[in-house]
């Protein structure tokens, strides 16, 4: 049976949630475990599909990993095994991540290619490059990634684009190697900090974490170490647009409210009362939502997984808003989704042009990635009538306890088993 949720319109969402752990942080976090043998913990994890489906990832690798509510526990065997290709690599982006610490740590590696959100294409161009830049070979063989190093060397690495993927794997690949690598034109995503700090706790020497050059000095072995996520700043995002398209009240904690200074001034030019506090922030919207327009960025920028979220405003805001995408082609198939609710909506090239309505009116929608499934259950909360949104196993990789959390704050909301009618 497939699942859907059905959304009821007119709900104005006022309380306050708390955010738990970043998704895009605590699987690189699990990855980083197989670079040292022995235990290490790490909590504050977001109870999402994801987590057990790496946990089966590292299993695979012969880790052992108890998951405990929001505490993972892998245990590292000083043998790994360095092929990556259970059948949980293709449920997941980001299980390409056990590329970099498995040639970092065995010095070879065969990591089947990942699946994840259809948002567009994500090649391992860079990936693989950074990896050769050490003294790796890396070719993509019958559907795998294959690595393989005598010996991993520092090296001066200049990335084309600030992919978080490919800096990871490079980072973690380079704490173990010979020698000096910097990085340049890393990535500067707070997931990448996280890592940074929980490698350091383990004995890498890393410096300019949160900049765009990274110095990574190698070190010949880690040690295992207990580490707290960083709370979800994307999540933590996703209540900021819903108290703004509900023209709700919503407090946010659990998350850094600097990771989203970008994100609360756009909500504030959308005429939302915003204010930050020490372990969240606070969003008001009291009338319509002005229409503001959002480019999405590499951080610092405006997060492509909030793009959804910012065209959900910007339909049932007043007046016309372009929002420009320029990280994947394919999230504006989010927008068709979106017609059928209503919106006043067009697309040209990465552009999109959206004509703020008064109220979208309801209709069966499906999502096709994470953030699109919560985009959709934020319009059907505008819209008159009721929503049904299908293939929301999307958002139960993203977002934990998301039924309940929406129920409490005065949505009204249900998760039902049923043949979908297309």
């Amino acid at each position: 049976m497939s699942e859907h949720f059905r959304v009821e319109g007119g709900a104005r969402l006022v309380g306050e949630v708390e955010v738990v752990g970043a998704k895009n942080s605590v699987l690189k976090l699990m990855a980083a475990a197989l670079l040292a043998e022995g235990t290490t913990t790490i909590t504050n994890c977001p109870e999402i599909l994801d987590v057990p489906l790496m946990a089966d990832v590292l299993r695979s690798l012969g880790c052992g990993v108890d998951v405990d509510g929001d505490t993972v526990t892998i245990t590292t065997p000083a043998e790994l095994n360095h092929h990556a290709d259970s059948a949980s690599m293709g449920k997941l982006r980001a299980s390409v991540c056990v590329l970099g610490p498995l040639v970092g740590r065995c010095k070879r590696a065969v990591v089947a290619l990942p699946g994840g959100d259809a948002i567009g294409s994500r090649p391992l161009d860079m990936h693989q490059s950074g990896l050769r830049q050490l003294g790796a070979s890396s070719s993509i063989e019958h559907g795998c990634v294959v690595a393989e190093a005598e010996d991993l060397r520092g090296a001066q690495i200049w990335l084309d684009f600030p992919s978080v993927g490919a800096t990871e794997n490079i980072l973690m690949a380079a704490v173990l190697a010979n020698g000096t690598t910097v990085i340049d034109n890393a990535a500067r995503e707070p997931e990448i900090v996280d890592l940074c700090t929980m490698l350091a706790q383990m004995g890498a020497k890393i410096e300019g974490a949160g900049t765009s050059t990274l110095t990574v000095h190698g070190v010949r072995s880690l040690q295992p170490t207990r580490h707290r996520v960083i709370g979800d700043r994307i999540v933590g995002a996703t209540w900021g647009f819903a108290a703004a398209v509900t023209r709700g009240a919503l407090t946010v904690r659990g998350v850094d409210p600097h990771h989203l200074d970008l994100v609360l001034d756009k909500l504030r030019m959308a005429g939302a009362e915003v204010a930050t506090l020490e372990d969240g922030f606070r969003v008001v919207m009291d009338s319509r939502p002005r229409a503001v327009d959002f480019v999405t960025l590499p951080y610092p920028g405006f997060a492509t997984d909030l793009q959804p979220f910012a065209i959900a405003l910007a339909a049932v805001a007043d007046g016309t808003s372009m929002i420009t995408e320029n990280l994947f082609e394919s999230r504006f198939r989010f927008i068709e989704e979106m017609v059928r609710l209503g919106a006043d909506a067009r697309t040209d090239g990465h552009h999109a042009v959206i004509r703020g309505v008064e109220r979208l009116s309801s209709a069966p929608v499906w999502a096709s990635d994470i953030r699109a499934g919560v985009g959709l259950v934020l319009a059907g909360l505008c819209a008159q009538g009721v929503t049904e949104v299908w293939d929301v196993f999307h958002i139960d990789r993203g977002y934990p306890r998301f039924v309940e959390n929406m129920a409490r704050l005065g949505a009204t909301i249900h998760r039902i088993a049923a043949p979908p009618e297309r």
